[in-house]
């Protein structure tokens, strides 16, 4: 390898590193849309999803629904099962607005994953 390849490999390897890394952090909401998911999550969503989710990060211990903490759901599978409930669970389209599904999804979300 040339000299004059390897410092633009090297670089071209440590942006795209850089821009991967960013791209992980930027989606990361913020810590009042974190409150918000929160509380959606314990209380404020009826019924509370702390009332049949487990989630460790809420302090959630329901028995009925899936683990969360085990299941790991993705962004889209939360949004999906708020709208369209399953099972024993309710759809939240109508009682919940669309940016509160998105809140609520992304603080599962953010809740399962090693932070």
């Amino acid at each position: 390898m040339s000299l004059k390849v390897w410092p633009s490999r090297a670089v071209l390897c440590v942006a795209l590193g850089l821009a991967v890394c960013g791209a992980a952090f930027a989606g990361a909401p913020d810590a009042a849309r974190l409150e918000e998911g929160r509380a959606l999550f314990r209380k404020n969503a009826v019924p509370a999803c702390a009332v049949c989710h487990t989630l460790q990060d809420a302090q959630a211990t329901g028995p009925v629904g899936p683990n969360l903490d085990e299941l790991q759901p993705d962004r889209d599978q939360v949004l999906a099962a708020l709208r369209d409930g399953g099972g024993a669970m309710p759809s939240f389209e109508e009682s919940l607005t669309q940016e509160q599904r998105e809140t609520l999804a992304d603080y599962v979300v953010w809740a399962t994953r090693p932070h």
